[in-house]
């Protein structure tokens, strides 16, 4: 029996949410080990398990494997969510990156100082739904497909569907001039993989609070 996936990173959703997100869309159980202190990091980087110093860091396959664009990349051609051939693996890792954008505006916005708060979130929706929402209902509208790619469920459907919950956090109705990402929003949460990783007791991390992020700024050494 093949060992579960080990996946090392804070107690918190960063940079390991959207690799949490794509196991569990593919139905692999993983195990977590969280870092909380700086010498467990340190320790990391001085085993030489961080190729460049970061985490998150995810050990399978006999493989220690960091940067999550590439760990994202590996999940997705080993558990067939990279479509069919070349041309579609390149039209969702369009779309995996645009929603990956979105989740690096995410990731910065509980380390803002409280002041400038208001008008972060302010900022990211205005892009958000300017920018890069359209982007996502045109695609739905144009094909008349479930899915983004080849109508075939995909890395990039799992992008997307965490994006838009986590979105829906900073706006309720973040999604009310866009029906056909309220469609899929439906269509993805009824998944089974999707559905259970949305259960509570999954794996799934909580919204960042300041005891979190104190922690990580602790860990890291950030001012």
């Amino acid at each position: 029996m093949c060992e579960k996936p080990k996946l090392t990173y804070f107690n918190g959703r960063g940079r390991m949410e959207s690799i949490r997100w794509l196991m569990a869309a593919s139905g692999v159980e993983f195990e977590e080990k969280f870092l909380e202190t700086r010498e467990q990091y340190l320790k990391l980087i001085k085993d030489g398990c961080l190729l460049f110093d970061q985490v998150p860091l995810v050990e399978m396959d006999g493989l220690k494997l960091v940067q999550t664009k590439a760990i994202l990349s590996y999940l997705a051609g080993k558990y067939n969510l990279y479509g069919k051939d070349l041309k579609e693996r390149a039209q969702i890792d369009m779309y995996a990156e645009g929603t990956l954008d979105i989740t690096s505006m995410m990731l910065m916005y509980p380390f803002c100082p409280p002041e400038q708060k208001k008008a972060q979130c302010a900022s990211i929706i205005e892009k958000v739904t300017t920018r890069y929402l359209p982007v996502y209902e045109k695609a739905f509208k144009q094909h008349g497909q479930e899915f983004l790619v080849g109508n075939c469920f995909s890395w990039a459907d799992v992008q997307l569907i965490e994006i838009i919950l986590m979105l829906e956090e900073l706006k309720c109705d973040i999604l009310a001039q866009f029906p056909q990402l309220q469609a899929f929003k439906a269509r993805a949460c009824n998944i089974p993989t999707i559905k259970k990783f949305l259960q509570p007791g999954s794996p799934r991390k909580p919204p960042p609070d300041e005891p979190y992020v104190a922690k990580v700024k602790k860990i890291l050494a950030l001012n």
